[in-house]
């Protein structure tokens, strides 16, 4: 039977002993500050990464990995051979990281099989959909089978994040600048979410952000229903007590004994600035 080998990129924020236990391959994207630039994940870690962008006079930027890089990834991932390939990347909407792996997948389908999934997500949303399929893989199962895992998560999927700041989503040009300005003057505090097509959109406006963490819970509540939650995890951009409070909130309240604390990386960072949290769930 073919091995399935999933290999996805840095921004999916994966905690290094899930990637080492599980052999998940991560292609790096690029972060650009102070004019130096750094492989993510690699040559900068979120810690320094938060530190080095109070101290920037001028916001990072950051770029995706080329064609190339994919195409090299590929190729060691199936040196082995008897190998499927399944590449599970950033929201397309956010990033060319999608169409680079796709061009690398033309470079390279007549010496084997790579099968491209754009998430629609940034940060562990991403990371959550990628451990569960290479755990389907090590499992032994198909490429069919782990690519329906996939498309069923992304469909189910509950991801509700906070920012401290509209401000390097708004000038990095990921959500609008309307938006922006509604939360800086009147002290709204959007719940942001992904839409189908996989861009930031503001799923609730709450004033606040006693009332906006109230009301996340309601929407997490709202997606475990009846069956209650499967999965769960918490995201966050500098902040691990805030990050730890939450987790303990979600085994608490929704009974989910294994919840995933993961700091957001040094590209996903850019653009939603420090302080962001965010709460992944998935539904049994």
């Amino acid at each position: 039977m073919r091995k399935v080998k999933v290999i996805t990129d840095s921004t999916a924020d994966i905690p290094a002993e899930l990637v080492q236990e599980l052999e998940i391959s991560v292609v790096p994207l690029k972060v650009h500050l102070q004019g130096q630039s750094y492989l993510d994940g690699v040559e900068i870690q979120p810690e320094t990464f938060y530190q080095k962008l109070q101290e920037a006079d001028e916001l990072a930027t950051t770029s995706q990995p080329s064609p190339i890089e994919f195409v090299e990834a590929y190729r060691e991932a199936a040196k082995d051979g008897n190998v499927d390939i399944l590449s599970i990347h950033l929201s397309s909407a956010l990033s060319g990281t999608f169409q680079s792996a796709l061009l690398a997948k033309s470079m390279v389908e007549e010496e084997f099989k790579v099968t491209v999934i754009d998430s629609k997500k940034a940060s562990y949303p991403i990371g959550m959909i990628v451990v569960e399929a290479a755990r389907a893989a090590k499992e032994g199962r198909s490429l069919d089978e782990c690519v329906a895992l996939v498309n069923r998560m992304i469909d189910e999927m509950g991801v509700y994040f906070m920012v401290d700041t509209l401000e390097y989503l708004q000038k990095g040009g990921r959500i609008g600048k309307a938006s922006a300005l509604v939360g800086s003057l009147l002290n709204i505090k959007p719940i942001l979410s992904f839409n189908e097509n996989g861009e930031v959109y503001p799923l609730d406006k709450v004033r606040g952000k006693s009332k906006a963490e109230a009301r996340v819970i309601e929407l997490v509540r709202e997606k475990a229903g009846e069956k209650g939650l499967k999965k769960a995890a918490v995201c966050h951009a500098n902040r691990p007590e805030e990050a730890e409070k939450w987790a303990e909130r979600l085994r608490t309240e929704f009974a989910v004994e294994d919840v995933v604390i993961t700091e957001v990386g040094p590209v996903v960072g850019t653009h939603v600035g420090p302080g962001t949290i965010a709460v992944v769930v998935l539904p049994a």
